[in-house]
C-alpha cells in the first residue's frame, strides 16, 4: 500500500502492542492463562453482570480478543479482526460507563482505548509488514472495515440492550419476593478492565 518504513514500523509497534493485550485477556478467560479463571470463572462472572448466557457469552468474548488479537498482531484479516474486537470493547465499555471515564476509578477509559485502536487499525490497514500484504491484500479491501464496524457495532448494542433488561428484571425481583436477595449487577473490585469480567483477571 505504499507506507514508508516509519509507518511500517509504527503500525507493527501498534498491532504487537494491541494485539498482545486483546489475546492476554482473552486468554485469561478461555484458558486460565495469566492468573485468569478460565471459562468457568468467567461464565459466572457474566452472569452476574447481565450478560446471559453467561458461558456462551464469555466464549465469544474470549474468542473475539485471543483470535482478534492474534489476527491484529500478526495483520492478517485486519479489517474483521479490529471490528470484531472494537465490537467487544463496545460491550466492555457499557460495564464501566457508570463510573465515569477514568480507569483509576473503574471507568470505561481502558476498553475505550483498545476499542479505538483496534478500529483505527481495521481502517488504517496493517500496513505492509504484515500476512495481509503478503497475501495481497485479500483479506483487507478498504470497503470491508466499515462494514465490519458497522455490523459489530450494532451486535454491540443489541448485547448492551439485552443486558440492561437482564439487569433491570433482577432488580425488580426483591420488589415482588423480599426473601430474594439482589443480585449484584455492577463488576467486583477486581476486575479485568477490557472486558468488565469481574474476578476474570
Amino acid at each position: 500500500m505504499g507506507f514508508t518504513p516509519a509507518q511500517n514500523l509504527g503500525l507493527l509497534t501498534l498491532r504487537a502492542g494491541v494485539g498482545g493485550v486483546l489475546f492476554a485477556h482473552g486468554a485469561q478467560k478461555l484458558f486460565g492463562w495469566f492468573g485468569g479463571h478460565g471459562i468457568e470463572g468467567t461464565a459466572g462472572a457474566f452472569d452476574q453482570m447481565g450478560f446471559q448466557p453467561g458461558r456462551v457469552n464469555a466464549m465469544a468474548a474470549g474468542v473475539a480478543e485471543a483470535g482478534g488479537g492474534t489476527l491484529i498482531a500478526l495483520g492478517l484479516a485486519t479489517p474483521a479482526a479490529g471490528s470484531v474486537a472494537a465490537g467487544t470493547m463496545i460491550a466492555a465499555a457499557s460495564v464501566h460507563a457508570p463510573n465515569g471515564f477514568f480507569a483509576a476509578d473503574g471507568g470505561y477509559e481502558y476498553p475505550a482505548l483498545l476499542g479505538l485502536s483496534s478500529a483505527a487499525l481495521s481502517l488504517t490497514g496493517p500496513g505492509d509488514w504484515s500476512l495481509d500484504a503478503a497475501l495481497r491484500n485479500r483479506l483487507n479491501r478498504p470497503w470491508m472495515a466499515g462494514a465490519g464496524l458497522l455490523v459489530s457495532s450494532v451486535l454491540s448494542a443489541v448485547l448492551v440492550r439485552r443486558r440492561r433488561r437482564a439487569i433491570a428484571a433482577r432488580q425488580a425481583v426483591p420488589a415482588d419476593n423480599p426473601a430474594t436477595p439482589a443480585v449484584a449487577t455492577s463488576p467486583a473490585p477486581t476486575t479485568d478492565r477490557s472486558t468488565g469480567a469481574a474476578s476474570t483477571g
